[in-house]
């Protein structure tokens, strides 16, 4: 089985098999890939008679098959993909027996003028690729699209504003990155948004700001920020907030002890001389992140930050030992941390 990038490779070098099986989190890069075996094999102007698409859920095999077996019109090949392709997962009814017996048979033998694509997208990132996918793995190119992370993320997110001709900055471009969830449909959708923001210009660190969607982090250091500044009012709203968004009350108590451990961290380093290159490196934080954060730490004394570690640390204790209303619990540390 093929990681996706092996097979980017592949078709950067034209090399196309006859069958593919797709299975995945990422829908979004299943599709760019169909899109370049379908824009490498076929003439656009006749494209619509050799190109052909077929919903899983209530197509018959038989018709896919005897589509792929016709000719294709003042072409050499032809395309066939079979989307929501669920059953080469782990259902298990009779239908989906049925179809996965029967393009299992047919791919066997496949016509050579045919390119069929079959793919299904996984219900969570922690699914894995079904035994009846590894099953077809000696009969088809079958690969696993995973979500992109870390360079090779910041990679094929520059590639994109390359398409549209549109620079980024190496920091411009991590802080992006860091600001999104790697879900290619929601990334496709934001670098066209920042496009259009920044139309004839440069992008900077404040288009990114202004732009990128609110996640979790944001809003913990939006709550953490009006703790320093003794905004009860604000801090609540924000808690109210990620409540609202689903966020549950374990993790928020995490990530608002993780921000104040960070913040007493940055302060020791202060102490120390070390400027903001060194705490961003030793810290793993974007460069414009940890000036963010150097200034917030300067809002707090040192003895304020721990303290404010302390009443993490005991509400913790207290959501686990016993019955308490955990939202009045994260009330109360707001309102203790801003009263220290």
């Amino acid at each position: 089985m093929l990681e996706y990038l092996d097979l980017e490779q592949r078709l950067k070098g034209n090399k196309f098999d006859n069958c593919y099986i797709f299975c995945g989190a990422d829908e979004a890069l299943i599709k760019e890939n169909i899109k370049l075996i379908k824009d490498r094999n076929l003439q656009p102007e006749f494209e619509d008679l050799n190109y052909v698409q077929f919903d899983g859920l209530t197509a018959n095999m038989e018709a896919v098959i005897n589509t792929c077996e016709t000719v294709p019109f003042m072409s050499e090949k032809k395309v066939v993909v079979v989307f929501r392709a669920n059953f080469l997962g782990g259902a298990e009814d009779r239908e989906a027996n049925k179809k996965f017996e029967t393009i299992g048979r047919y791919i066997e033998q496949p016509a050579e003028h045919c390119i069929l694509i079959l793919y299904y997208v996984f219900e969570n990132d922690r699914e894995k690729p079904s035994s009846r996918v590894k099953k077809l793995d000696k009969k088809a190119c079958t690969v696993k699209f995973d979500k992109l992370k870390g360079v090779n993320f910041e990679k094929k997110v520059k590639s994109i504003f390359e398409e549209k001709e549109k620079n980024i900055g190496k920091i411009e471009l991590k802080l992006f990155c860091e600001g999104l969830n790697n879900d290619m449909n929601i990334v496709l959708n934001e670098i066209e948004k920042l496009c259009c923001y920044t139309y004839g210009r440069e992008i900077n660190k404040k288009d990114i700001f202004a732009m990128l969607p609110q996640k979790t982090d944001n809003d913990i250091f939006g709550l953490v920020d009006n703790i320093s500044q003794r905004k009860l009012e604000k801090a609540l709203e924000i808690l109210n907030e990620l409540i609202f968004k689903g966020e549950k009350i374990p993790y928020i108590l995490y990530m608002v002890e993780r921000q104040f451990n960070l913040l007493l961290q940055i302060r020791y380093g202060i102490e120390e001389g070390k400027n903001k290159e060194i705490l961003s490196k030793e810290l793993k934080l974007n460069p414009y992140i940890c000036e963010k954060m150097i200034t917030q730490s300067k809002k707090f004394s040192l003895g304020g930050l721990r303290n404010a570690i302390n009443l993490c640390l005991s509400t913790e204790e207290r959501l686990k030992s016993s019955s308490v209303e955990s939202k009045t619990e994260m009330e109360l540390l707001i309102l203790n941390a801003i009263s220290a």
